[in-house]
């Protein structure tokens, strides 16, 4: 790559050739000289989704190989997630986007159906890395309520709500003719209609013999060969599950009233035992109180002990509002009540077997409820859950800002996990993982990849997202700074306490010294060093910041920026050292004062006073918290930002923008947003903005609040989620607020403080939500030594450059388009000993000298809402301007390394996402991926280096994409693999005299009932079968499996039918033809056959 002079740029360039048609560049007078070689192209970029991570949202239902140890769930949107082993698993989405209501496995054959809630069947193929539909069936006027398909069957039988039971060939997708209906099955002088079929299942024993359970209490036996029942079985309250026991001579109903009731099956006239596992049982024999209804109830025997009975519900309606919902394990004479955190959707008892003939040996329970995933471990004492593998506890509190960290340094994740391994619960089984299915993928990247999300309860995470996996390092609790006692007022009141006070409301971190900032809702900011030791604090340093500005009603229009003088800066009137801010010490936070007249000086909460025990890992350093003034709440905290080799902190809001010396513990800077423009160029008049039209979702239904309760609201709340703010302002209707400008961006930097200036310093990048670019100088001593006793100055150098639109992201560039990252310190950790902190601390590598005089070095990237600009320093000439959009705004703006090369990646609120090429903006990708629906991704999205980004699609799962090509062609090789080869364990032995006398399992030849030969064809109006757009894709994967043979057997066959069709349709004609001859033949002979010849 050529050196490059931006000067010499200038020379040559004409505003035609220099830019592309949206954007534009300035034009110059220089000659001779060649511009930044840039390597991106097109063809670089291409947008994909990559994998999803989290628990399943909505879950709806779920299966379960036991052969391949694969879990399948889905989700009342549609959704179809897998998992197998830690790291394995797939989602796939259904097109109609209905509720999964039901889920069966072809079990060891890599394939899936799935029922869906608009009476549609869909085959999935799971031998390949992206499962794939293979044909769908959609039922036209029966709804389905339950499915059954039996082990080894290639025949699914659909139970309906009209009562009637249909039965589909699964290799051909279309359906039988035989078909049970419900008149049939009931008795004959039976008035009423049963209900919908809430079960169906096979005799373990006899696959001719089909238990089918009606909703309102009647179970019914029923005979496939002879088509009609053998036993009915009634009672009183309805059914809601039925199990059969190994044997086939038993079963076990769940009822509505808490029940259970045992059944012979040659003896229908009343079932052998009733209980309710629940219930109070009366001492003068009466019938128990009734209980709440028990939805399911699996029955699983062992070979050496007592069957296990697990049920879901069924407890009484006394213990129903003190307890949560729970799964009752019975065993013997021992009953064991396990409590869940929320709701049960579904459980599978998992079992050594596949063959329901044989004794079960049940291991363990898997449960889905609403928002976690358990499994119970049913082999230990206790019944100890298994330690969950899988990053579900994404929302343990809702996410509330994210951040992504691709190419960090090596040495992060194991030293987080180190520390993270520490806060680990104890008391999980100590067994495997059991569903251990599936491969990892080949091809997976081989740099490290941090995840960091914020919570709502003030929980920080730090996630490995490496190789397209997701695990959990470490967690921090930002609340325990706090004093957590507080006393709630009435509503309405005017210190309205918000629900989630610690809630994170953004976060900056180092990722080289290992500094973290995180600034919450109640306009706090603590900042966090790393050790791997642990420490007690015995007071926390705390710093109270007064922040507060006046706004003028109008100014004059501002003229060119750019100018050489400084600005004298107010005076600063906060405290030089932490703890001294006000003059009376503040009341605690929930105590009214306005008897002594408005608030003032106060905090919105209260840091903790005892000593703190810090555990290793992340520890606080100092706490800075903004105060009441005058009345009037703090503003949120709308940007953020820390360096270490500065040992600065910097924050923002509507009020204005304050530097915190982290080291000294004091306050440098405190400025309103009014004082940072110089004297030379006063604000341009501003009117409170419009409320943006592309997206009505994003206005603020609070807009006739009152000012002193508008305390920072959480990004939970549900004035965050109808409103668009993203922390660049506090509301998008409050003309008083809109009128003000906050800062909403920073960047540190080795720069030119001053246009024209020949000589690098440490600068500060100050951007606002009014689209004006400022420049601080900071005045660092040179030598690490006096770091501690000289104090730092800051002055402004005024404004650099004015954009259309709030300031998203800023960044600086080297003369040949690198990017310059801030300067930072090494990581120490703190609580060594000082010989090792100096042997370890030391400043990055000196900055790169300064520009020869007269000549630019530097480009400083500008990105806003709407448009992107690139200027040249030290001059601030703008060379290159882009209009990102008209119609709508960006929401996230990054400027990422993608191998080797800068690009500007954004995303706007339309859904598009779009890169442009640095310095010349040139567009290299344009894909309208995914409109804003939901505030939680426009708080969420974050683009990183290599192509990678991330955003939360639903309140529990993240969604990862890329928009890298070369990612994209290696994706099939990343992906894991759902089906690995595994042999089905041989059938159960039947035994001598089994064999010899009988009473083993008794097989049915499937075919030839249901076939079309025996069973004839359906109406054609019941279903309507549709291939799936995997039909091929999936013929070729499934190519090693029955499925594939039998599928391939079956268009064989229907191809010879076709033949034989056309043939038997030929010979029918002739047959037709020769029936006429014969008929015509007859006649002719009855007419003539008295005649003589000469009678002719």
């Amino acid at each position: 790559m050529k050196k490059f002079n931006i000067r010499k740029v200038l020379d040559g360039l004409t505003a035609a050739s220099s830019s592309s048609a949206s954007s534009s560049a300035q034009p110059g007078t220089p000659r001779d000289s060649e511009p930044v070689q840039e390597t991106l192209q097109s063809e670089h970029f291409q947008l994909c989704k990559t994998v999803r991570h989290g628990f399943p949202n909505q879950p709806a239902s779920m299966a379960f190989d036991p052969v391949q140890k694969i879990l399948a769930v889905g989700t009342q949107s549609g959704a179809l997630r897998l998992f197998g082993r830690a790291g394995v698993e797939c989602y796939c989405q259904h097109e109609s986007g209905a509720a999964v209501i039901q889920l069966q496995f072809l079990i060891n054959e890599g394939a899936l159906v799935s029922a869906l809630a608009d009476d549609s069947l869909h085959l999935w193929n799971l031998r390949q890395k992206i499962p794939a539909v293979l044909h769908s069936l959609k039922f036209n006027r029966e709804r389905i309520t339950y499915c059954h398909l039996p082990f080894q069957s290639k025949w699914l039988y659909i139970g309906t709500e009209r009562g009637n039971i249909h039965i589909v060939n699964v290799e051909s997708f279309t359906l039988s003719g035989y078909v049970i209906m419900w008149n049939k099955a009931i008795e004959l002088s039976t008035k009423t209609h049963p209900g919908p079929v809430v079960h169906i299942s096979d005799n373990p024993m006899d696959e001719g013999k089909l238990l089918i359970g009606f909703e309102c209490g009647v179970v019914v036996l029923w005979d496939l060969k002879s088509k009609k029942a053998d036993y009915r079985y009634n009672y009183d309250e309805a059914i809601h599950s039925v199990a059969w026991h190994h044997e086939g001579k038993q079963f076990v109903c769940s009822h509505s009233d808490g029940t259970l009731t045992t059944w012979n099956v040659r003896a229908p006239a009343k079932p052998t035992q009733i209980i309710t596992p629940h219930g109070k049982q009366p001492k003068d024999g009466k019938k128990p109180e009734p209980c709440r209804p028990i939805l399911k109830v699996e029955y699983k025997t062992t070979r050496a002990g007592d069957p296990f009975m697990v049920l879901s519900g069924g407890l009484s309606y006394e213990t129903v509002g003190r307890r949560r919902a729970c799964l009752t394990v019975m065993h013997g004479k021992s009953t064991t009540v396990l409590e869940m955190d929320t709701p049960i959707v579904d459980f599978l008892t998992l079992c050594e077997t596949p063959y329901p003939n044989d004794f079960q040996e049940p291991y363990a329970v898997v449960v889905l409820l609403e928002k976690d995933l358990v499994v119970i471990d049913l082999g230990q004492i206790g019944y100890p859950a298994f330690e969950n593998p899988y990053p579900f506890t994404v929302h343990e509190s809702p996410v509330t800002c994210c951040e992504y960290f691709a190419d960090c340094p090596a040495e992060l994740i194991p030293a987080l996990y180190s520390v993270g391994t520490r806060q680990k619960r104890q008391g999980y089984s100590k067994k495997e993982w059991p569903l251990s299915g599936g491969n990892w993928g080949q091809g997976a990247q081989s740099y490290p990849e941090i995840i960091i999300t914020g919570h709502a309860d003030g929980t920080i995470k730090f996630w490995d997202a490496s190789a397209l996996m997701l695990q959990v390092l470490y967690k921090l609790k930002t609340a325990k700074v706090f004093e957590r006692a507080r006393v709630k007022e009435e509503k309405g009141s005017a210190d309205t306490v918000d629900e989630d006070p610690f809630a994170v409301q953004t976060l900056s971190w180092c990722p080289e010294s290992r500094l973290l900032c995180v600034a919450g809702v109640s306009a706090h900011v603590i900042v966090y060093r790393f050790s791997k030791q642990e420490v007690t604090t015995d007071e926390v340093q705390l710093l109270e910041v007064r922040m507060q500005s006046d706004f003028p009603d109008c100014a004059v229009d501002s003229p060119d920026p750019g100018g050489d003088q400084s600005p004298p800066l107010p005076q600063n009137t906060a405290p030089s050292s932490p703890q001294q801010e006000s003059q009376d010490p503040p009341a605690p936070p929930g105590v009214n004062s306005t008897d002594a007249g408005p608030r003032d000086n106060i905090a919105c909460l209260q840091v903790r006073s005892s000593p703190l025990k810090q555990s290793a890992g992340y520890q606080v350093e100092l706490v800075v918290q903004l105060v009441w003034v005058n009345g009037e709440p703090p503003q949120p905290i709308t940007s953020l930002g820390i360096n270490s080799s500065y040992g600065l902190v910097v924050f923002g809001n509507s009020s204005g923008l304050a530097v915190v010396d982290f080291v000294q513990k004091t306050l440098l800077l405190n400025l309103g947003t009014a004082d940072l423009y110089s004297p030379c160029e006063p604000r341009q008049p501003r009117s409170p903005r419009k409320t943006r039209q592309p997206s009505a979702a994003l206005c603020d239904s609070n807009d006739g609040s009152n000012p002193s309760e508008e305390r920072c609201k959480s990004p939970t709340s549900d004035a965050k989620d109808n409103s668009f703010s993203r922390s660049r302002s506090s509301s998008v209707t409050s003309i008083d607020r809109e009128s003000r400008e906050a800062v909403c961006a920073f960047v540190f930097c080795e720069s030119y403080g001053r246009k024209g200036e020949s000589s690098l310093g440490p600068c500060l990048l100050v951007g606002t939500t009014q689209g004006a670019v400022m420049m601080l100088s900071l005045g660092v001593p040179s030598v690490p030594e006096q770091r501690l006793q000289q104090p730092l100055t800051v002055s402004s150098c005024g404004t650099i450059s004015q954009l259309k639109g709030g300031i998203l992201t800023m960044a600086l560039l080297d003369a040949s388009g690198t990017l310059l990252s801030p300067a930072y310190e090494s990581w120490y950790d703190p609580n060594a000993s000082d010989e090792e902190k100096e042997r370890i601390k030391k400043r990055r590598p000196p900055s790169p000298p300064g520009s020869l005089e007269g000549q630019d070095s530097q480009f400083l990237v500008l990105c806003s809402e709407k448009q992107a600009k690139v200027l040249a320093l030290p001059s601030q000439t703008r060379l290159y301007k882009h209009s990102i959009t008209e119609a709508s705004f960006v929401l996230r703006a990054d400027v990422v390394n993608m191998g080797g090369a800068i690009c500007l990646m954004c995303f706007c609120a339309n859904g598009h996402i779009m890169a442009l090429s640095l310095p010349s903006l040139r567009p290299l990708l344009d894909v309208n991926y995914l409109p804003l629906t939901d505030m939680r991704i426009a708080r969420t999205f974050c683009f990183s280096n290599l192509g990678q980004a991330l955003y939360l699609t639903s309140p529990t799962e993240v969604q990862r994409l890329t928009y890298s090509q070369e990612t994209c062609d290696n994706l099939q090789e990343m992906l894991s693999e759902l089906f690995t080869p595994v042999e089905t364990p041989e059938a159960p032995n039947r035994g001598f005299f089994k064999g010899l006398f009988g009473g083993g399992a008794q097989s049915l030849d499937r075919e030839d009932l249901f076939g079309e030969t025996a069973a004839g064809k359906a109406s054609r109006t019941l279903a309507q079968h549709i291939p799936g757009p995997g039909s091929m894709e999936g013929m070729k994967g499934a190519a090693s499996g029955v499925v594939g043979d039998l599928a391939r057997a079956r268009i064989a066959l229907d191809e010879r039918g076709q033949k034989l069709s056309e043939l038997e349709e030929r010979t029918a004609a002739m047959m037709a033809s020769a029936d006429s001859f014969s008929k015509h033949a007859h006649d002719m002979m009855l007419k003539y056959k008295d005649k003589k010849w000469y009678q002719l």
